[in-house]
C-alpha cells in the first residue's frame, strides 16, 4: 500500500502511532487525533501497518516496522487529498522534519519514543567509555570497508563477555554519534532466528546492522 492510498484519517492515525512509538488504546485516539472507524482500522491492519491487540479491553493499536517506514513516506510527502486546513499544516510542519532527518541522516525512530519520566543523565564511566570503544574496535574488525554494514548477530559473538543489557546501552548511546547508524534489515524475511534475537529496540524500531562512517 502506498502513501497515496490512506485517507487523511488513516495518515493522521499513523502519525499519532508513530509519535505515542508504543500501544495505544482505541479509546484513546480521539483524544490525540482523528477516531479511527472500524473499515479503516481493518484496512491499515491488513495492509501490515498497524498490530491491533484485540485480547486486552479495551483494545490497543501499534505501528509493525512497515508502519514506520510509511510514516517515514509520510513525512515531507503531500497532504492526502482532501486534507483540512489543519492537515496541510501539519503536513507543513513534518516536511520541515524531513529537512531535519535528511539532514542528519536520522530515522523517525531515532526521534519519536515512548513516553516516560525524564532519565537521569548517563555518567560516562571508564566502563561505559571501554564498552563503546570496543564496539568500534569490534566493527572495524567486521566489516569489510568502513561504512559497510555489520549485523548485530556478529558483533554479539565478537564482543560475548560484555553483558547485554550494556552492549545494548552502549549501542543505544553510540547512535546519537554522527558517525554511527543502526539499521534495520529491510527484507525481514530473510532473518535467523539469531539475527532477530540480536536484534537492538531503538523507538519501537528492531535494528539489526551496525554502520560506522569512516
Amino acid at each position: 500500500m502506498s502513501t497515496e492510498d490512506l485517507n487523511g484519517t488513516e495518515a493522521a492515525v499513523l502519525l499519532v502511532l508513530m509519535a505515542e512509538a508504543s500501544p495505544v488504546k482505541n479509546s484513546e485516539l480521539r483524544a490525540m487525533g482523528p477516531e479511527l472507524a472500524k473499515p479503516s482500522r481493518d484496512k491499515l491492519k491488513n495492509a501490515g501497518l498497524i498490530e491491533v491487540d484485540s485480547s486486552v479491553r479495551p483494545m490497543t493499536l501499534e505501528l509493525t516496522d512497515k508502519g514506520w517506514r510509511t510514516c517515514g513516506d509520510l513525512i515531507g510527502g503531500e497532504p492526502p487529498a482532501r486534507s483540512t486546513g489543519a492537515g496541510k499544516a501539519m503536513f507543513t510542519v513534518l516536511a520541515g522534519l524531513r529537512r531535519w532527518l535528511d539532514r542528519t541522516d536520522s530515522r523517525p525512530a531515532d526521534v519519536f519514543s515512548p513516553r516516560s519520566d525524564e532519565p537521569a543523565p548517563v555518567e560516562r564511566t571508564d566502563t561505559t567509555v571501554d564498552i563503546e570503544a570496543s564496539i568500534r574496535a569490534a566493527y572495524a574488525r567486521l566489516a569489510r570497508e568502513p561504512g559497510s554494514t555489520v549485523r548485530l548477530s556478529r558483533l554479539r559473538n565478537e564482543l560475548r563477555d560484555i553483558p547485554r543489557t550494556d552492549l545494548d546501552d552502549a549501542l543505544a548511546r553510540l547512535r546519537r554519534a554522527a558517525d554511527v547508524a543502526l539499521i534495520p534489515e529491510e527484507n525481514q524475511k530473510t532473518l535467523t532466528d539469531e539475527e532477530r534475537a540480536a536484534a537492538v529496540v531503538v523507538g519501537n524500531q528492531q535494528n539489526h546492522l551496525l554502520s560506522i562512517e569512516p
